[in-house]
């Protein structure tokens, strides 16, 4: 029983698994942070070229 105790400690696939999904949701979090400033940077460029435009 010892012996399986000292195995299951030293078995590091389920922390790798948990590290990958940090790491996942990180790059993530950051994606949609990036996504969200971007989208309202864009927004108010085309807004600004829009009402430089004349209109017909």
């Amino acid at each position: 029983m010892n012996v399986k105790l000292m195995k299951f400690l030293r078995d590091e696939d389920g922390v790798t698994a948990i590290e990958y999904g940090l790491i996942a949701g990180l790059v993530a979090v950051v994606i949609i942070g990036g996504v969200t400033l971007l989208g309202t940077k864009l927004q108010t460029i085309f807004a600004y070229i829009a009402a430089q435009i004349p209109a017909t």
